[in-house]
């Protein structure tokens, strides 16, 4: 799989983070999950959650949306601590789009009546509700199947219409979990180029969280490996891919990024 991005963000210096995340621990009936983990996102980074199944990394996403609370630590919103806030006030205030691995869609409606569906929840003008709704339509070339039902269009289809519907609220943060999984390879560069696009037009601070390490290393800035419930690795795809640590427990010493 070539590389998407022709540039990788290193620094972000001059950026306060979008999002914290701070000295995190969870377990789950005395199964210790996460343990002291911490990391940031900031304005149009694009960031990469690495590991097995069972690692973490959707533990992580739901911390973040608030599904779970954690044990210990924090969940900053710029500089506003948001570790109780419910789930609906942290989507609503601070912005956060979530991408789900499976649905995430009404399979019996259009296209365009999903749009509009969710538009009326999180848009109040009904013009500024079409406006963007056209928009993304237009964005995302979702025209030819505007009055489709979900159900039954492609994998990639439908992977661009839940796109396009966690963008109609005009997200700072953008989770997608599991994206590239089960797609084949002309849809995840699909995929790629417009996780890019977004970072480079939009400026929304990304986190993907999946297990195929090459595709995930294709289109980030930085990314993290997680493994017995620490962050046992991180840096640039390049950094990481060559990282002993990272090798000798996920990788392995053959893995290449082109």
């Amino acid at each position: 799989m070539a590389i998407i991005k022709k540039f990788r963000i290193k620094s972000f210096k001059n950026t306060d983070p979008l999002l914290e995340v701070k000295n995190i621990s969870i377990s789950f009936e005395q199964r210790k999950i996460l343990d002291n983990i911490s990391f940031k996102i900031n304005p149009g980074e694009i960031l990469g959650l690495l590991g097995p199944n069972g690692a973490g990394k959707s533990t992580i996403f739901n911390l973040i949306t608030g599904l779970l609370k954690p044990d210990f630590g924090k969940v900053l919103f710029g500089s506003k601590d948001a570790t109780n806030f419910p789930i609906y006030t942290r989507t609503r205030k601070f912005k956060i789009g979530y991408v789900p691995q499976y649905g995430g869609y009404f399979g019996d409606l259009t296209t365009y009546q999903n749009l509009k569906a969710v538009a009326e929840v999180l848009i109040k003008d009904s013009r500024d509700q079409n406006t963007r709704i056209e928009y993304l339509i237009s964005k995302f070339e979702l025209d030819y199947i505007r009055n489709i039902k979900a159900s039954v269009l492609s994998g990639g289809q439908k992977k661009k219409l839940v796109i396009a519907l966690s963008l109609l609220g005009d997200p700072k943060i953008l989770l997608l979990d599991e994206c590239f999984a089960a797609l084949d390879v002309l849809t995840i560069q699909m995929l790629q180029k417009i996780i890019v696009n977004l970072q480079m037009e939009e400026r929304i601070g990304i986190i993907i969280c999946d297990h195929q390490a090459r595709d995930l290393l294709s289109c980030v800035d930085i990314a993290m490996i997680l493994s017995d419930c620490k962050i046992i690795a991180q840096g640039t795809p390049k950094e990481l891919v060559n990282n002993p640590i990272a090798q000798n427990a996920y990788f392995g010493k053959t893995f290449k990024i082109n």
